[in-house]
């Protein structure tokens, strides 16, 4: 800026540089550069605090409940006539608990962990109940890395699923007599993972199918029948649940097994199958997507869908909502029954019995009952308005910094990412919730659109102030490929455009600039194309133009700097494109501050991004990315976050801890 007439302190420090001139002092001008101020960050507190929960099962009076995305891992017992936590064991691996079956005896607590990496670490642990202040044991690992269900048999053989290794999941088995866990095969080497199993004294039952990374070659329903003698495996999946992505849940009912699918296209389906023929079997359609965690009543079976407690009648094929006069349920992680009531356990944080016929329910706040409330791994956080948002499990936790207050809505499944737009919240719920919102001012929340339910994970969510539109990008895990989903908070317009980048690639990154959405290709499978970026018109729904970065991996993440469209990808690519130019300007190498799911703002025109390690930003001109904040680790579950509010402050978790960053960056 010109200065024609200098004030004091301008010829003050002339006149004290011309002296040291004069000494032969005159300083480098480098060194005169004022050295960068160090961002200013600021603990605020932890992101989400409660006692998750991932399973439940009811043994005579008390109910055990794994938890879920917590430390240490942990089982709780609820004593439902004391309505108090009355024991509680620590494990010593894993982020979550998803299966828990006891042995006929009621002696016997089997617990089977979600873990992070595969690896000699132990996946299946036993508690004595009748010693519950002695910790829960570890006994070994199944091959595969994670435990998603298990049964005992009538012997005490426990029979184990899981999945999320690079081979197919397998049936495993372990005998307390001997010790040992062993392999007893792989019926299905088309399966992604399998959730489902169930036992008897001559049978195993493995239920798999797609839940991740669908599409393709892989199988839908898969349902086999093991034969404990022979060692040989049956398919007998009911022909009307082969069109469903997978087998949910298995439980023997007196002498039936209990089948249930996870829908996608279709609602779920359940059945009844005769355990002295396996071909004989009744079945109906469900309510809903979600058909988990079996009981009987009577002659009714009790199980939940993805909100709510279901009946049905297998006299009748029909199934129905149970009514009662109560709170909402939520997502459910256990069905038992006890005294001619349904005891179901909320991802909400409490137990309740539900009395069918009175329509009566009885809460058990787990809080107030004793459960710990310890800070879990996050997903999706977003700031204005005065708050700052953070997703977890049935929950969202807002901050109010500058009152030192935290509370936690309810809100069902999991926000992945959102976006605050004057003021009020819109989320991108998982899974097949849709879009949700919750205004401070009254204190409102619920869902205000929704999508075909095979578009079920939405994975980043941005505003468009140019045309007014909320914008989520869309993984549809069992069906391969994804969707833009928009909404207009003003007229509550909302659409989905499915499959915008192609029939393999999600949209795991978007941005925007003047009306215009930039959606980023992410294809998981290990073929095929990746990292497609798509230039769509979101009001017309069509395609405008598309540019291949020249990435070995798929998308983790999108923002706009003026002309320039920054991305990065989950090998830690970063590359820029020349958006008027329509031209791939810029790649470079980042994997020292970056790699996996990735995330990146633009704030006071500088582009920011963290990774699972680092806080990163790249110098506008020449794209060379500093590190702001090393070793930031933050406790996420499913890839990093970052977000800015309307002052130009960062928000991300450092730890399991939401911290506020303020960067004044110099270039």
């Amino acid at each position: 800026m010109n200065n024609p007439h200098p004030d004091r302190r301008t010829v003050l420090r002339a006149g004290t540089l011309a002296g040291l001139a004069a000494a032969g002092l005159a300083p480098n001008p480098a060194a005169a550069t004022p050295a960068p101020r160090p961002p200013r960050i600021v603990d605020l507190g932890p992101a989400v605090s409660q006692f998750s929960l991932m399973s439940a099962v009811l043994v005579g009076d008390t109910v055990h409940i794994g938890s879920r995305n917590i430390e240490p891992v942990q089982i709780i017992s609820v004593h439902l006539p004391t309505r108090k936590v009355v024991a509680r064991t620590e494990l010593t691996n894993g982020h979550s608990i998803q299966a828990l079956a006891a042995d006929d005896s009621g002696r016997y607590l089997y617990a089977g962990i979600l873990q992070k990496s595969s690896g000699e670490r132990p996946n299946l642990f036993r508690w004595d109940l009748r010693r519950p202040d002695e910790p829960a044991e570890p006994l070994g690992s199944i091959g595969d890395r994670d435990v998603r269900a298990l049964s005992v048999a009538p012997d005490g053989v426990v029979y184990a699923v899981g999945g999320g290794s690079s081979s197919a999941p397998a049936l495993w088995d372990y005998d307390p007599a001997t010790g040992e866990i062993g392999n007893v095969g792989t019926p299905d080497p088309k399966v992604t993972l399998a959730r489902a199993v169930a036992a008897t004294r001559t049978h195993a039952f493995f239920g798999a199918g797609t839940t991740f990374n669908g599409g393709g070659d892989t199988s839908r329903a898969a349902l086999y029948a093991y034969d404990r003698s022979a060692g040989t495996f049956t398919s007998i999946a009911p022909p009307e649940m082969l069109r469903d992505p997978s087998i949910r849940d298995l439980a023997v009912l007196g002498d039936r097994l209990a089948i249930s699918t996870a829908g996608s296209t279709e609602d779920a389906k359940v059945a009844l199958m005769d355990l002295k023929n396996l071909s004989s079997y009744r079945i109906a359609t469900s309510i809903g997507k979600v058909a988990k965690s079996f009981t009987m009543i009577g002659d009714t079976v009790h199980y939940a869908n993805e909100s709510g407690l279901l009946a049905y009648l297998p006299s009748a094929d029909t199934v129905t909502p149970v009514v009662y006069d109560g709170p909402e349920l939520g997502e459910i992680w256990g069905v038992d029954s006890r005294a001619g009531k349904a005891v179901v356990t909320s991802a909400f944080g409490f137990v309740a019995e539900i009395d069918p016929v009175r329509r009566t329910a009885a809460v058990i706040d787990l809080g107030s009952a004793g459960a710990p409330m310890a800070p879990q791994t996050v997903m999706g956080i977003a700031a204005g308005g005065g708050h700052v948002y953070v997703g977890g499990n049935a929950t969202i936790a807002r901050h109010t910094p500058g009152r030192n207050k935290v509370v936690n809505l309810r809100a069902p499944g999991e926000a992945k990412d959102a976006v605050v737009v004057d003021g009020i919240l819109y989320t991108g719920q998982y899974n097949s919730e849709g879009i949700w919102h919750h205004d401070p001012r009254t204190g409102k929340t619920g869902r205000v659109a929704g999508f075909p339910s095979e578009q079920n994970r939405p994975l980043d969510v941005t505003f468009d102030k140019d045309t007014g539109l909320v914008l989520a990008g869309v993984q549809s895990d069992t069906e391969g490929g994804g969707a833009l989903w928009t909404y207009h908070p003003r007229t509550g317009r909302h659409r989905s455009y499915a499959n915008p980048v192609d029939d393999l690639q999600c949209v795991r990154g978007i941005a925007s600039r003047d009306g215009v959405a930039f959606l980023g290709g992410d294809n998981t499978a290990p073929t095929g194309p990746r990292s497609t970026v798509v230039a769509f018109d979101p009001v017309a729904g069509r395609e405008l133009w598309r540019i291949d970065p020249r990435q070995t991996a798929g998308t983790a993440a999108l923002t706009v700097r003026g002309r320039h469209l920054y991305g990065l990808s989950r090998k830690g690519g970063l590359f820029v494109v020349d958006i008027p130019r329509r031209e791939l300007i810029h790649r470079a190498d980042v994997t020292s501050v970056s790699n996996g799911f990735a995330a990146l703002v633009t704030n006071r025109g500088v582009v920011y991004g963290v990774s699972d390690t680092t806080l990163f930003r790249f110098h506008p001109r020449t794209f060379a990315v500093s590190v702001v904040v090393p070793d930031i680790d933050g406790g996420w579950y499913s890839g990093a976050h970052i977000t800015n509010d309307e002052h130009g402050r960062l928000y991300t978790m450092q730890g399991r801890n939401l911290v506020r960053i303020t960067d004044h960056a110099r270039f």
